[in-house]
């Protein structure tokens, strides 16, 4: 682990494995450690991953401005990260909420980026629009599960707007493409490792312009992958298809069996995807 400061002062930290090219990665959560992404199912044979871990989570002190959560502002804490690494341009790897950070850093400094990968991603930067349909179409890929019928009416009431915690808590199966005891755990670890308080300031009103994210996305020359999971709900691969067309230079993988976390799911389909990316050496599987 290493430290560094951000603009404001605040103390963060980032955690680095692995050999090979450095490849910066952005938790979701959001404001989740970064320890939940782990080697990324074996990236770290291929590249050196270096995680950040938001301010208020893990290893990174709490800021005494809790405005500072908000998701744009949190971009000068991204480049903080970059002139820290010393790197002039970097590979930038982002996984559920941490992409709209990613997005909006990309919008800001397209020329600090040399690739852009989008793993899972939230729409919100960009607002794009995922309906009910869109998530229960995905989730029925998943029927013949035994815990489908109790999930799924519980992902209904999540998306008609009637969510209670116990629904937040049926739905968990849809993330993973195996719901055993191991999934559990991942999930449990992963609530605790939240900066939950923090949230609803990382997403307050005017962290986001869509609108002007989208136009500055038009100019982002560098080479983007958005890669989806087949049966997650939480990015519907149709609506994956959209983000995707909103680059330039973007291309889209949707990984067959795989849904929120598919370095979990399927470890060497999805490393020969990145790897294929960054390195242009493999093909994927």
């Amino acid at each position: 682990m290493s430290t560094f400061t951000a603009p404001d002062g605040t103390r963060l930290a980032c955690h680095e494995s692995g050999d090979g090219p450095p490849l910066v990665c952005l938790p979701g959560g959001p404001l989740q450690s970064a320890g939940y992404l782990g080697d990324l199912g074996g990236l770290t044979s291929h590249h050196r991953l270096i995680g950040l871990d938001p301010r208020g989570t893990g290893e990174s002190a709490t800021p005494r401005d809790t405005a500072s959560y908000r998701c744009d502002r949190l971009v000068d804490d991204v480049e903080a990260l970059r002139g820290h690494l010393g790197l002039d341009r970097m590979d930038l790897l982002a996984h559920s909420a941490g992409a709209n950070l990613a997005v909006l850093y990309a919008a800001r400094h397209p020329d600090r980026v040399a690739r852009l990968l989008l793993i899972t991603p939230s729409v919100y930067a960009v607002g794009l629009q995922i309906t009910a349909e869109d998530r229960l179409a995905t989730a029925r890929l998943r029927r013949d599960e035994p815990w489908f019928a109790a999930a799924y009416a519980a992902l209904e009431a999540v998306t008609a707007g009637r969510a209670t915690a116990d629904s937040w808590a049926a739905v968990a199966p849809f993330w993973h493409a195996r719901w055993d005891e191991a999934a559990r755990a991942f999930d449990e670890a992963g609530d605790r490792a939240k900066n939950h308080e923090a949230a609803p300031a990382h997403m307050a009103q005017g962290a986001f312009s869509p609108a002007a994210t989208r136009e500055a996305l038009t100019a982002f020359s560098s080479p983007v992958l958005l890669l989806a999971g087949e049966t997650d709900p939480a990015a519907p691969p149709p609506v994956m298809r959209e983000f995707a067309q909103l680059f330039p230079n973007a291309e889209l993988i949707v990984q067959p069996g795989a849904s929120h976390f598919p370095w979990r799911d399927d470890a060497v389909r999805f490393v020969a995807n990145v790897k294929a990316f960054t390195g242009g050496a493999a093909v994927p599987v």
